[in-house]
């Protein structure tokens, strides 16, 4: 027969064999749960089956990324749909890294802490994952519909008159910055709309610069045969011209002085009106009509002056500007190749 210690150790040897099998059995139970105190995303997944979490992250993270994400700006919007953007979140990899938080420790450390009540502090990050490409294409597409070019200051010549036509500044999506923010919608959720910025690009000439461009500007007003000269974009002197005949009319349009000569020689051109003199060099001289200066601005158009002063306030040239000799000569002075020349 046993002694009475013996029974009290065999006893005890029960007791302990009982616990841990109930130990075990306890902790076997716990196996498919998470932790106290575990949380994933930010969400407080402890006490949760692996099943109850998954499907409480799912709630959480993929419904607020199913939202297109949407950029305004000053009552614009544009959208790009989650399955263009092909969210993923690995809900399945966040609740398989939560459980394991749980189980360090071995086992007496979990019995521990479920008697004592206490808990794992774990936050455990969700990966997002998304589509950078499609994210990349799309600000290009807001950037193409708000990006604008400067626009520089320019002259609109008329007949008798230059406007000045005010710079415009232009625009420039803040592109880098736009995806930066559209990224963290992502990660974020939630659907709320991201605003777009943009920064101004200025001209390069401005209203004011305009004029220090334009030292000399020649209008042409046919009907009234006058010629007028500006300098710095302001009027400075009137001319009465002659102007090419019916036919034979001075070219309208926006040119530029082309060439300019002093006593120039005459190219006739080959033309009928030219009679035997087509196609000849006219040497300066009596038979030359073109006189002491030519600015030609368009093939065989030109400003010169003549002897022939009685034509001029009238339409009696070949196609050219006929100025008295005195008139093109003090003309010729204030102008140079490249002036803008308006025939209206």
């Amino acid at each position: 027969m046993m002694d009475r210690r013996s029974r009290i150790v065999a006893v005890a040897v029960i007791v302990v064999g009982l616990a841990a099998v109930a130990a075990f059995a306890y902790d076997s139970s716990q196996k498919g749960k998470i932790a106290e105190g575990v949380a994933v995303a930010g969400l407080d997944v402890g006490g949760m089956s692996a099943g109850e979490a998954e499907a409480a992250l799912r709630r959480q993270l993929l419904a607020p990324r199913r939202h297109p994400l949407t950029v305004t700006y000053q009552g614009r919007s544009w959208s790009l749909s989650a399955d263009q953007l092909k969210v993923r979140v690995d809900v399945s990899r966040a609740v398989r890294r939560a459980v394991a938080a749980g189980q360090g420790g071995g086992l007496p450390g979990r019995l521990v802490r479920e008697v004592t009540g206490g808990e794992v502090d774990d936050s455990i990050a969700a990966d997002v994952e998304y589509s950078h490409p499609a994210i990349n294409a799309f600000v290009r597409r807001i950037a193409a519909d708000l990006d604008r070019e400067p626009v520089d200051a320019s002259v609109e010549p008329g007949a008798n008159s230059l406007k000045v036509v005010a710079a415009k500044p232009g625009r420039k999506l803040r592109d880098n910055r736009l995806t930066s923010e559209l990224e963290r919608a992502v990660e974020r959720g939630g659907g709320d709309a991201v605003a777009a910025v943009v920064h101004g690009t200025a001209p390069e000439v401005t209203a004011g610069e305009l004029g220090s461009r334009y030292p000399s500007y020649l209008t042409l007003d046919r009907a009234s045969f006058t010629l007028r000269l500006w300098k710095d974009l302001k009027p400075a002197e009137t001319f009465t011209v002659a102007v090419g005949r019916e036919g034979l009319e001075t070219p309208e349009g926006l040119y530029a002085i082309e060439v300019m000569e002093e006593n120039p020689v005459w190219h006739v051109p080959e033309s009928a009106w030219a009679g035997a003199l087509a196609g000849k060099t006219i040497q300066p001289g009596p038979e030359d009509p073109i006189k002491a200066r030519w600015m030609g601005f368009y093939e065989g158009a030109g400003i010169h002056g003549t002897e022939e002063v009685e034509s001029l306030g009238s339409a009696a040239s070949h196609g050219c500007v006929r100025m008295s000799i005195a008139d093109v000569k003090r003309l010729y002075d204030q102008v140079e190749v490249g002036t803008p020349i308006y025939v209206g």
